[in-house]
């Protein structure tokens, strides 16, 4: 099918979620402009502070995107086309951006804590502190899976060709100008009141003489000084106020990214070649050794539903929300714009798939496996694909190349240090019990909750996972992630419950993702054990230890978790609390 047809019967699709399905969802659950947000109520300067719809739309959508939008199509494309765009359609507009518009909505009516806390009033402590172990696990692989990333697209090294280390050098140098770029936004914005329009016009031209710059200066350093560099950024960037950082750069990163989804726009519009990839291949993908159920539902997961947005959601952006009224444009509305990039990291494979003229027309050295899959990192295929389509309007590949490697770099780093920040409030959270405050705490859970050491300890035990590699990490996060999305539904369904408000619509949801990702969980412990039990001629036992014991645990606390929720549902008993 010709890839034109396919993005806009997508977009369709999408911009009838947002205005019918999302709408109707805002009214069953009682948005209320008139009502005061976290951001007013709570503000201190330092998490809670409000920012401009625009801002925090930019903020939040940089920060769910990250890498998974990319990886995830492009991974599951092993299963044809037709099943991986039906599940980002599909689950787009009724599981993940439900489950992020709710995950944001009701952390607003419970001061714009977790979702962790949601669960602590209405389903009770105990799930509280099972949920937000879980969460802080799912934030560890973050950090170490797009930590790994960012290195992967800053460090450059004797073993890369030329045009490898280039790219590289020139995103490294991009981002680091970039990060200074931001800071000095923030600063006219939010300390000398300079007009957001005027500022953003002067950014947005600035951000394009980084790029300049950065593409003609480029830094070549290698993997080991990136590590260290990018843990020492997520330390800093996660304690320091948002207005300093997170907000204004997430909002002129929103520029870049928005550029980057309107350039592959463009490249479709102008190019508009047919899917090469097969509708469909069978439940066993291409290669014949996967499962579509529940491989194609865990890899897919950003583009359809995610777990970390909820903690995104209820994080960073709750903390944020200047208006009731905005929570469906971020909340729902920020899900569907990145189906609408999980869509052309799809196109992209399709076109790629066994087309080695054009690879060569572009002198990609991406090769071609076998079976017609293209080889490398997803994050290569999609830029490849999008320039490759984008030299059809005249426009060069290595500078459209670099360009978009940059913009995928710019969404994990974002992603990084939110889910750092983030993983600091999730060990606060755990020491302070409802009713408590973490400035009266003493002793032990005083010295954890202090910002700076949970960030530290987040940061040490992030890095240490991340120096096992992306590809290692990967498979773990991939099924944390949606069972967070199942608990996340959850807690939202009970809460909206115990208000006496309409929570049908999480049920279905709920209880396929429970039932994919449980079964993903069984599956993977089972294989994992086996190869301990008879290990094959290359020894991945670290790794494979680490799959088992992360299987296991989650596997567990979910279970214990859904137990306590279905009580909750199915008790005739409203919670004690009503927010």
């Amino acid at each position: 099918m010709n890839s034109l047809v396919i993005l806009l019967i997508s977009i369709v699709v999408l911009v009838c979620g947002y205005l019918f399905y999302g709408k109707w969802l805002a009214k069953e659950w009682g948005v209320d402009p008139s009502r005061e947000t976290p951001a007013h109520t709570l503000a201190d300067g330092l998490d809670y502070c409000p920012a401009k719809a625009p801002v925090l739309l930019g903020h939040h959508f940089a920060s769910i995107a990250g890498a998974g939008p990319i990886n995830g199509p492009i991974q599951a494309a092993v299963f044809g086309w037709v099943p991986v765009l039906l599940w980002i359609l599909v689950g787009g507009v009724f599981f993940g951006a439900t489950h992020d518009f709710a995950a944001l909505f009701s952390s607003i009516r419970h001061e714009g804590k977790s979702i962790g806390h949601v669960i602590e009033v209405n389903i009770g402590r105990r799930g509280k502190k099972l949920f937000l172990v879980f969460a802080y696990l799912t934030l560890l692989l973050v950090v170490a899976a797009f930590g790994s990333i960012v290195v992967g697209t800053f460090a450059s090294g004797a073993a890369g060709s030329d045009a490898y280390n280039i790219a590289n050098g020139r995103t490294a140098s991009i981002s680091l100008l970039f990060i200074v770029l931001a800071v000095a936004f923030g600063f006219f914005v939010y300390r000398r009141n300079a007009p957001l329009g005027v500022s953003t016009v002067i950014g947005v031209a600035a951000l394009v003489l980084c790029i300049v710059l950065g593409y003609n200066f480029p830094i070549h350093m290698g993997a080991n000084f990136w590590n260290v560099f990018v843990l020492a950024y997520i330390l800093i960037a996660s304690v320091t106020p948002v207005w300093i950082l997170l907000q204004p750069r997430d909002y002129l990163n929103s520029f870049l990214l928005y550029g980057m989804i309107a350039l592959a726009f463009i490249g479709i519009l102008v190019a508009h070649p047919s899917m090469a990839l097969p509708a469909a291949t069978g439940f066993s993908g291409i290669n014949g050794n996967s499962q579509l159920f529940p491989v194609l539902f865990i890899t897919v997961a950003c583009g359809a539903i995610s777990g970390f947005h909820s903690l995104v959601g209820s994080g960073t952006t709750a903390k944020q929300l200047d208006n009731e009224k905005d929570a469906m444009a971020i909340g729902y509305g920020g899900m569907l714009i990145e189906c609408g990039l999980a869509v052309i990291s799809l196109i992209c494979v399709g076109v790629l798939f066994g087309n080695s003229d054009a690879l060569a027309s572009v002198g990609s050295s991406m090769a071609l496996a076998e079976s017609g899959m293209p080889s490398g990192s997803p994050t290569a295929v999609f830029a490849t694909g999008v320039a490759f389509m984008l030299t059809k309007v005249g426009m060069p590949y290595d500078v459209m190349y670099s360009v978009l490697i940059l913009a995928v770099s710019a969404f994990c780093l974002t992603s990084l240090d939110t889910a750092t920040r983030l993983a600091r409030y999730m060990l606060q959270e755990f020491f302070v019990d409802e009713g408590e405050d973490v400035k009266n705490l003493t002793g032990f859970k005083k010295m954890i909750s202090n910002p700076f050491v949970s960030t530290l300890i987040t940061v040490i035990l992030g890095g240490m996972l991340m120096l096992g590699g992306y590809d290692k990490i990967w498979p773990l996060f991939g099924a944390a992630n949606q069972l967070l999305a199942a608990l996340a539904l959850l807690a939202c369904a009970a809460w909206l419950g115990n208000v006496g408000k309409n929570n049908k619509m999480f049920y279905i949801p709920m209880v396929f993702m429970l039932l994919a990702t449980l079964t993903s969980l069984a599956i993977t412990f089972k294989t994992k054990l086996g190869r301990l039990m008879n290990p094959p001629e290359v020894p991945t036992v670290p790794a494979d230890v680490l799959q088992v014991l992360f299987s296991a645990v989650l596997f567990v606390l979910a279970f214990i978790l859904v137990v306590e929720g279905w009580k909750t549902l199915t008790s005739k008993k409203p919670a004690e609390s009503k927010k």
